[in-house]
């Protein structure tokens, strides 16, 4: 069984800076891509960012140059530094891991439960 815990979320004013955190623990031999995605209210899961094991990042355009996405493969954790943040930023964060693979064999992808962003004065 895989498991992923975010950590970082919380309320910040706009201009203000978050850092999520997602930690993957279980049997894990390799997690092939992580992400970041978010849902505001009324709306659909979008990503946010994601990255490969390599290190090849992608951003929705609406954080580009404001988000960035890394990755500690030894520690099967992800982040994202958030910069200038917006009210439009406000949503429900989700940890992604996709193509996981466990000493039982593949797992697929696998989610976090979230975590709350609010940016709001």
């Amino acid at each position: 069984q895989v498991q992923l815990v975010e950590s970082g979320g919380g309320l910040v004013q706009p201009g203000g800076f978050l850092r999520l955190s997602c930690a993957a623990s279980g049997s894990i031999f390799v997690i092939s891509k992580m992400g970041w995605y978010r849902q505001a209210p009324g709306k659909e899961r979008e990503l946010v960012a994601a990255i490969t094991r390599g290190g090849s990042a992608n951003y929705a355009d609406s954080v580009k140059g404001r988000f960035t996405i890394s990755r500690d493969n030894a520690k099967n954790t992800v982040y994202l530094q958030m910069n200038s943040l917006k009210p439009e930023d406000t949503a429900v964060y989700y940890c992604n891991a996709d193509r996981v693979t466990t000493s039982v064999g593949y797992l697929g992808e696998v989610w976090g439960q979230g975590t709350l962003v609010t940016v709001s004065s």
